[in-house]
């Protein structure tokens, strides 16, 4: 997504009903498209401080409560919020046991949470949709305990680029939604007053049969193009057919790749 604290960088991000309503009605297909979600957030999980035990976790951006019942699971003495900023998530997500005890809509730049009332801030694949992470950053300062940690994972420039540039072959419309440099985490991090544990960009590839079945999958994930720009109604057949020969030329033998450069960061918040 495009920081929006560095204009000279084009577009801006999608306005955040809209993120809020796509997901919203991505509830009920989530789960059965979330390969790389889940993926990601395990990783997530490996990185986390061996001698972590929250009495309160948070679970922002929590989706379907996926990772939310895994945190509960690994951490069954505490007591645990999923926080999302979709509505139809949570309601789906409160319709299965074993989660978190607490339901909150809420807005990662925003928390709806008390001062030093957390011990685990985890958020995997949700705050590349905040405008601004300096925001994101300051806030799970706010809400952490001295010595409580912020695990997130997120999604940086070269995202679906054999997408990006499939489209850039047919026309200059924006098709593919817009990702934060690496380098601007890292900056934001080391200006955040936080403990940076470990900050790093890893590259997951995901393959494909066809086109069709990649945008299929980005849809039912709620995750489809909602940048300002974005053509509007339906893409015609000719246009289409171009992308689709575009994509081509990026097949390997194991289908058309999709790459994602996915950002882990592990922060602490320092006891003094």
């Amino acid at each position: 997504m495009t920081d929006l604290s560095r204009p000279a960088l084009p577009g801006a991000l999608p306005d955040k009903r809209q993120v809020a309503a796509s997901f919203s009605r991505a509830a009920g297909s989530y789960d059965s498209v979330a390969a790389l979600q889940r993926a990601v957030g395990v990783s997530l999980l490996e990185q986390l401080p061996e001698d972590l035990q929250p009495s309160c976790w948070v679970d922002l951006g929590s989706g379907t409560g996926h990772f939310s019942r895994v945190l509960a699971e690994r951490y069954a003495s505490g007591n645990g919020v999923a926080v999302d900023i979709a509505e139809g998530m949570l309601r789906h997500a409160r319709g299965v046991q074993g989660g978190a005890r607490y339901h909150v809509a809420g807005d990662a730049e925003r928390l709806p949470l008390r001062n030093a009332s957390v011990d685990l801030l985890f958020s995997s694949l949700a705050v590349q949709w905040c405008s601004q992470f300096a925001s994101v950053l300051g806030e799970a300062r706010r809400v952490l305990r001295p010595g409580g940690v912020l695990a997130f994972s997120s999604l940086c420039v070269g995202t679906l680029d054999e997408l990006r540039a499939s489209w850039q072959a047919v026309d200059g419309m924006v098709h593919v939604n817009r990702f934060r440099r690496f380098e601007d985490y890292q900056q934001l991090c080391a200006a955040s007053g936080l403990e940076t544990l470990s900050l790093q960009r890893r590259a997951h590839v995901l393959h494909y049969p066809d086109v069709r079945s990649l945008t299929h999958e980005l849809k039912a994930l709620g995750a489809h193009n909602l940048n300002p720009g974005r053509p509007s109604g339906l893409t015609g057949r000719a246009r289409m057919q171009g992308l689709l020969q575009a994509y081509e030329a990026f097949r390997q033998a194991e289908g058309l790749p999709a790459t994602y450069q996915v950002v882990y960061g592990v922060m602490r918040k320092p006891l003094l």
